[in-house]
């Protein structure tokens, strides 16, 4: 029985995948052009996933080399010499343990006699390299592909800018000297970011000898289509069992593309919970397995939450999208805006920058939250608790009611800015520890801006809309119900809630009940 897999490589005849067959078509195409490239994906991308797959699918054509960067030490990237022998020495290494097969043996014999000569200091000279590289290309009954994974290893390491610049000379004399008829790279960072991280910041350079490398504009996030192709094999598989028998593949395929936008991981992570857990393929068993990812310790939260700590731009950025609703120019030349891109944690929208996905941006925004989860109001959150779940449900009009009173009670001496900045954070700090182990929440990034953020709260199956909203005057107020009442629609909910921050000396605060069609708004002014 094939199983969802998260950690590794997958393989289709043992894990449910997405299909990636016109993926592979694509690289093939670049290959026979003899396209140099670079796939660059965030962590756990599912890249070494496609490098394997594009060895099985290259390989009637081509003599392929593959390797990894991975678990190299620092003494084997000293130098070019010393980094020069390791490539070799792993190669033959691949060709041992059966990474690298069918290896003609005249051209296993040079890779040998090669490494053997220079074992003694492991060393290579950089011309004797090349002409290696000469030798086993004018042998090969097939063109050559080099493929190397993990590239990010030899991020802070000159030799490796040294050893593309002998792949880069190799390619522009290919007509003259026979040499690799494509070079695939796969890591997180491109080539110009290794060469911006290794060089000091006075020194920043944009030209790399990497610049014979075509794009590759392939969309490595996984479609809802192939969600649901794959679920359909799985639904098939596990008939007969009630938790898989409900599942209505499409609408499952939507839930996890809304949810994940395609990430590989995230994707297999839901999935796996789901089918490890025995939870039903339905809306409710999907959202218990998102609380139980939010709520776990994995390396690519780990690095995200690293990221964050170690780009303080990328990081204010985000903040100042979730929290105060600002919009960024999508400008890949901006450094933190290029680095969030190729670490996977934002997508272009409309030209503006966008967190990638909702699981991405409940992750950020409780951390952000948690910097401030001991204030005022994460207290009295929690303190509130059990006034407001009456039979499963949370009483959203009595939480909203209270959180009015105690705003006003804490902040009513704070300017507006203050409000403007601040609010929607404080009420997210409210809401979190009522909510907290048993519901999830998300914010609508659709309507997200600097005047309106709609808040989604999934609790035992039941959602609840919440849109909170800076006062701009009563026709602004207006509009505003008026588009609760349209997303309502959206959501197949009559009734739905507003938190207005108003600014105004007059106002009323407190909490009154609306009917707007056929739907039932009830707003707190702050």
């Amino acid at each position: 029985m094939k199983r969802f897999n998260v950690t590794g490589t997958c393989y289709p005849d043992k894990h449910y995948m997405v299909d990636i067959r016109e993926r592979l078509e694509i690289i093939a195409r670049m290959v026979a052009r003899g396209d140099y490239f670079c796939i660059n994906a965030g962590r756990q991308y599912g890249k070494t996933t496609t490098l394997n797959a594009a060895e099985d699918f290259l390989s009637k054509d081509y003599l392929i080399l593959s390797l990894s960067f991975e678990g190299m030490s620092d003494s084997q990237f000293a130098s070019i010499e010393t980094l020069g022998y390791a490539f070799l020495k792993e190669i033959c290494n691949g060709i041992d343990y059966g990474i690298i097969a069918d290896i003609p043996e005249p051209i296993e014999d040079i890779l040998r006699k090669t490494v053997d000569e220079a074992k003694t200091q492991k060393m290579l000279d950089p011309g004797d390299l090349s002409s290696t590289i000469t030798k086993i290309c004018k042998l090969a009954p097939h063109k050559i592909i080099l493929i190397i994974d993990e590239v990010d290893q030899a991020s802070n390491h000159p030799s490796f800018i040294n050893f593309l610049a002998i792949l880069r000379k190799k390619f522009l004399v290919r007509e003259k000297a026979p040499t690799f008829q494509s070079v695939i790279l796969a890591g997180v960072y491109d080539i110009k970011n290794l060469k911006l991280k290794i060089r000091p910041e006075s020194e920043h350079q944009y030209n790399s000898p990497w610049n014979i490398a075509t794009q590759f504009d392939v969309d490595m996030s996984l479609s809802a289509d192939g969600i649901e192709a794959m679920l359909a094999e799985y639904k098939n598989d596990h008939a007969g069992i009630p938790e898989a028998d409900c599942m209505d593949a499409r609408k499952m395929a939507k839930l996890l593309r809304d949810y994940t936008s395609g990430y590989p991981f995230l994707v297999s992570r839901l999935c796996q919970i789901i089918d490890e857990k025995k939870l039903r393929w339905d809306r409710a068993g999907f959202l218990t397995a998102e609380k139980e990812l939010l709520h776990e310790r994995n390396t690519l939260f780990d690095d995200l939450v690293k990221k964050l700590h170690e780009f303080a731009e990328m990081r204010k950025m985000f903040r100042d999208i979730l929290l105060n609703g600002r919009k960024f120019a999508f400008n890949p030349l901006e450094h933190h805006i290029q680095l969030a891109s190729l670490f996977g944690l934002i997508r272009e929208s409309n030209r503006t920058v966008a967190i990638s996905n909702r699981i991405f941006e409940t992750v950020i925004y409780d951390l952000i939250l948690s910097e401030d989860e001991m204030g005022d109001l994460s207290k009295e959150g929690s303190i509130d608790k059990n006034q407001f779940i009456q039979n499963g449900q949370i009483d959203m009009e009595h939480l909203l009611a209270r959180f009015a009173v105690h705003f006003n009670d804490i902040y009513s001496k704070k300017d507006g800015k203050f409000v403007e900045e601040m609010g929607r954070k404080l009420f997210l700090l409210y809401l979190k520890p009522i909510i907290n182990g048993i519901g999830n929440y998300y914010v609508e990034a659709e309507t997200r801006d600097e005047t309106r953020t709609d808040v989604v709260v999934d609790y035992l199956g039941q959602q609840y809309v919440i849109e909170l909203k800076i006062w701009r005057g009563n026709a602004y107020n207006e509009r505003g119900e008026k588009q609760i009442a349209e997303y309502l629609d959206y959501f197949h909910e009559t009734k739905g809630y507003l938190v207005s921050f108003c600014f105004n000396k007059n106002k009323t605060p407190g909490t009154k009940t609306m009917q707007i069609g056929d739907k039932t708004i009830t707003e707190a002014v702050i």
